[in-house]
């Protein structure tokens, strides 16, 4: 059985995925975290979340061309698969159900009390 649950940092990774299309790989996805978080996130993490993602079938992946910026070394291109689409929905589904019924927020009538 494949899992079907994502955490945060997953599901963050997952969207960078979608956001970067053909440029989703490791590198370029820990630059476009820093980009969007303000915080900096090593490439060792970025690959074992790759990883992960991959093995539960989220992700697939496979080598780009050879660059010469690169000193002639490919890169591995990563792609949402339909079932990692599916569980993206599901999460933002859940999430937006859940802001839906805190009142405050439901209501539009937004309180900070400090």
């Amino acid at each position: 059985m494949k899992e079907t649950k994502i955490g945060d940092f997953e599901e963050t990774i997952l969207l960078l995925v979608g956001i970067l299309g053909e440029e989703a790989y490791a590198f370029k996805m820990a630059e476009e975290f820093e980009s969007q978080t303000g915080r900096a996130i090593s490439i060792g993490a970025v690959h074992s979340t790759l990883n992960r993602l991959e093995e539960k079938g989220f992700l697939k992946s496979e080598m780009g061309n050879a660059t010469s910026e690169r000193g002639g070394r490919r890169k591995r291109i990563y792609v949402i698969t339909a079932y990692g689409k599916r569980v993206l929905k599901e999460s933002r589904d859940f999430k937006v159900s859940l802001w839906e019924q805190f009142p405050d927020f439901a209501t539009g009538k937004l309180k900070f009390d400090l």
